[in-house]
């Protein structure tokens, strides 16, 4: 059986991540029996989650894993549409994971409101002495990789900006459609469902959120997939989580230790 290595359910989603999304929902899509485990964080090939163990075999990243699945079991996850259509899938996923992103992330980690309302609760298993200090450094390191990727420099309306771009042209290609490309989900959708789903996420109160809640059919495809993929009681993984509170707190703790252990020397030279 395969397993998916995830962060668990958080925030009302799946999980807080929109690539462990598509992941999970490039197995459901596939038919296929696997199972969700929320201990492998350390043990992450690229150090980022998810991947996925399938017998033996570890494959990290969600684009990879799609392939994995597509190459191991003969899947074509976008069976019934042409190379033109194909492509034009594959660049409105590459505008959400390697644009929109970005700007979920920001919005998520620099606003107070929605970092005490979101990734705040993460570190509710770290001890009370040292959970401010764990939860700061946490939050400065996410900081330091918007600001190196480039987004981290730019004022919030410029950020909005961009992002609200990414929705409205989303909006625009689904037009109608049930699914991205047409009447059925095609694996592009795994990764559309992901990202709207994060945008329109009640917790967070973010321009992006209201910018998506203007467009009504962004909102029915995201009520469609969540019908068809995360039915209630739906059985289709064997989860065996471990505590929300525990996992994230260990996991920030490890974090901290692990910078201060890189910083270390250069403080001493200081």
């Amino acid at each position: 059986m395969i397993t998916l290595y995830t962060f668990g359910p958080e925030m009302g989603l799946p999980d807080p991540s929109p690539f462990v999304m598509k992941a999970e929902i490039l197995l459901k899509m596939a038919g296929l029996p696997y199972r969700t485990r929320t201990r492998g964080f350390h043990e992450a090939p690229h150090g980022k989650l998810p991947y996925i163990d399938g017998n033996g075999q570890e494959v990290a990243d969600s684009s990879f894993i799609r392939s994995y699945l597509e190459r191991q079991y003969g899947i074509d996850f976008d069976a019934g549409y042409s190379r033109v259509e194909r492509a034009f899938a594959w660049s409105v996923e590459k505008m959400l994971e390697e644009h929109l992103y970005f700007a979920i992330e920001h919005m998520r980690w620099t606003i107070d409101e929605n970092f005490r309302h979101g990734p705040a609760r993460f570190f509710r298993g770290v001890l009370a002495p040292l959970r401010p200090l764990v939860r700061r450094a946490t939050r400065r390191k996410v900081v330091n990789r918007l600001r190196a990727h480039g987004l981290g420099f730019q004022s919030m309306d410029e950020i909005a900006e961009r992002a609200t771009r990414d929705i409205d042209a989303l909006a625009t290609i689904l037009g109608s459609k049930p699914y991205l490309l047409g009447e059925t989900p095609s694996g592009a959708d795994a990764t559309v469902f992901a990202f709207v789903a994060s945008v329109l996420c009640p917790v967070f109160e973010t321009s992006i959120r209201t910018n998506a809640e203007r467009h009504a059919n962004l909102k029915f495809y995201c009520e469609r997939m969540w019908s068809r993929y995360y039915p209630w009681g739906d059985k289709q993984a064997e989860q065996a989580p471990e505590p929300q509170e525990a996992r994230f707190g260990r996991l920030a703790v490890a974090a901290v230790l692990e910078n201060a252990r890189r910083e270390k020397p250069r403080l001493k030279a200081q």
